[in-house]
Order: structure tokens, then sequence, then C-alpha cells
């Protein structure tokens, strides 16, 4: 769905919103100066991602090689993921929270005019990263939630629908089935039978225009009203035209307290490849970790990953854990890359075996 300015001038009216128009991308240049240091711009298409926006990484690269803008890229490679029953961590199809109501969350930003949009516990829209992207373009402001999220997307056209696929509902109900009277909200046992999962992608045009989206149906079985990372910017997505973008899948209250894609962008800023600034992140969020999600070695009893590119044409990933031998033969611990004519699957880095 395209939200155009003049198409809908007459229900932001209604809304209180007064429409201007956006400023029109604009090319980086060749060298960005950031105080006593600067950063070589050599951009090139290219899109980055978690493992299961393969196919939404390689639509964005194809997009933009015609031109299209990188955010309008990104939203199109995601929305493979969220309109797939088949993807029970995003969109239609997610896993529902404990009151089997699925409740999405989104964010997305764009370089070039920096601007930033989100929602959070959407319910009945298959594509809260369109509507994420509605905020950005036609609003002044950067997040809506809840019913008046849902509102707001109504008021522009998008349709209600029933998210519970049946396979989603037999997951809820089997973990239903599980419950016992001694259960809490404290998820610090790893044998607990909660998913995390998400799709994310970063974009960059040969330009050198950048563009970033991260969207999910969020934690298995959740509190409703829970938000996670992924609708935060500075959390589940960041990015900067002079620097560079990033954005985050798993355990996101881990992610939002360390402010984990700012602070991948940031270390990409003070000269960091991808690979280390993905890192240097999860050793933060190590240290902000409390006592109780660590083992007694002190690692983290969750996952997490982070994936990025900088305006040199570089990228990486990296994740908390090594992932098992078995997992590593069926492809786990790898992210999404593509290039014009070349997506594909690179292998992440870990921060403890």
């Amino acid at each position: 769905m395209n939200t155009s300015r003049k198409s809908f001038i007459k229900t932001l009216g209604a809304l209180g919103v007064m429409p201007w128009a956006i400023a029109q991308p604009t090319s980086s240049k060749p060298r960005v100066e950031l105080g006593n240091s600067s950063i070589i711009s050599n951009p090139k298409t290219l899109a980055v991602g978690s493992r299961n926006a393969l196919r939404g990484v390689e639509r964005a690269v194809s997009m933009m090689s015609e031109g299209k803008d990188p955010l309008d890229a990104a939203v199109e490679g995601v929305k493979i993921q969220e309109l797939d029953p088949n993807d029970m961590s995003v969109g239609y199809g997610g896993l529902p929270n404990e009151h089997g109501v699925v409740q999405l969350d989104a964010s997305c930003m764009h370089g070039p005019t920096k601007r930033a949009g989100a929602v959070g516990c959407l319910e009945g829209i298959k594509t809260p990263s369109e509507v994420a992207k509605a905020v950005l373009e036609l609003t002044d402001h950067i997040m809506l939630v809840g019913d008046d999220a849902k509102t707001f997307a109504l008021q522009l056209g998008f349709e209600e629908e029933d998210l519970l696929t049946e396979r989603a509902r037999e997951a809820w109900l089997r973990w239903k089935r599980n419950l016992n009277p001694n259960d809490n909200w404290l998820n610090d046992d790893e044998s607990n039978p909660y998913s995390t999962g998400t799709v994310h992608i970063s974009a960059c045009t040969q330009q050198g225009d950048i563009g970033s989206i991260t969207t999910t149906s969020g934690l298995s079985y959740k509190i409703p009203g829970r938000v996670g990372d992924s609708p935060i910017i500075g959390a589940g997505q960041y990015c900067d035209q002079r620097v560079g973008s990033a954005g985050s899948t798993g355990r996101g209250e881990a992610n939002i307290m360390a402010c984990g894609s700012f602070y991948v962008v940031e270390r990409m800023r003070s000269g960091e490849s991808p690979e280390q600034a993905c890192l240097s992140a999860l050793q933060r969020v190590v240290e902000m970790t409390e006592p109780r999600l660590l083992d007694e070695n002190g690692k983290p009893r969750f996952n997490l990953n982070y994936y990025a590119l900088n305006v040199q044409g570089e990228f990486g990933g990296a994740t908390m854990l090594k992932p098992s031998d078995r997992a590593l033969d069926n492809g786990g611990g790898t992210f999404a890359v593509a290039e014009p004519g070349n997506a594909r699957l690179e292998p992440m880095a870990w921060l403890f075996d």
C-alpha cells in the first residue's frame, strides 16, 4: 500500500495532522567529516537482514537497482514475511499473546530525511511495516500504539483481518495446556516454552541513501500490551545516513536495555567494522544483563542477534551464542545478504561458544 500525501490529505486533516512535503533524498558525500575523524564513503547497492529475510533482501536490492528508495525497498522486503502464514514470528500467522490475540510491532527509519515511524501492539493489520512507514511519512509523530494505531491504519484504508491462523492457534492451545498454577511471567529458565522471532532489513543504495526496518509479532504468549525492542528507535533498528544501519532480533528486553542498534551504529562511527560493532553491542548487552538471566559462567541464557552495514559497502552480523553443530549444519548462525544478482546467507560471528 503506497501512502500518498495527496491521497490522504483529507484523512490527515481529520486526524489533526498538518501535512507537509517530504524532503527529497540527498546523496552521501564521498567523505563525511565527523568531529575529529572522517568516514570514507564507498556505498554500493546492498541489503542485510535476519536469516528469514533472504527473499526480502533480494527483493530490496532488486528494487533499489531500479532506482527505488531504500526504505520503500526494505518495507517491500519484510512484507514477504509479514504476509507469510508459515512465519510464526511476524505479521499474519504470528504467535499470539497469552489471551490468543496477535499483537504486532514495527519501526523504520529513513536516512535521507532523518525521519522515523513506529507502531506498537497493533492488532488486525497484516503489515505493521507499512503502518510504521505511514507514521513516518504522514505525521509529526514517531510512534502510535494499540487501538489508536489501528484506528490510524483503518483511516488510511488498511483492511482489518483476523491474523490468528489455525497453526498459531494450535501452538497457543498447546502452551495453555502446559501451564500450571506455579507459572509466572519471569522467563528466567531457558527451558520455558517461549519463542522470539522478528524480521529486519537494512538497505543502502549506490548513492549512499539508507533505510532500515524491523517488524515482529513479539515474544510468544506475552502479557497483552507488552512491547519489545522492534518498534523502539535505537533498539530494534537504527540508521544514520553518514555512517550506516543496524537491526536486531532475539530477546527484546535485553536489547532495549543496551540501546543495541544505536550502539552498533555508534561503534561503526568510531571506526569498527560492522561485524566488530555487532560483537561490541553484544558485549554491552552482557554487561547490562541482570544476574537471573546469566548462567554460572556469566553467559546469557538467551540469544540475541545484530546485523549491520556501513557506507563503505561493508556488512556483518553477530549472535550471542554459538549455534549447536546440528543448527550450523541446518544453516543456523547465518544472516541474509544481497547485492545485485547475489542473495545469500553469510555466517555470523558469535560472542560465546
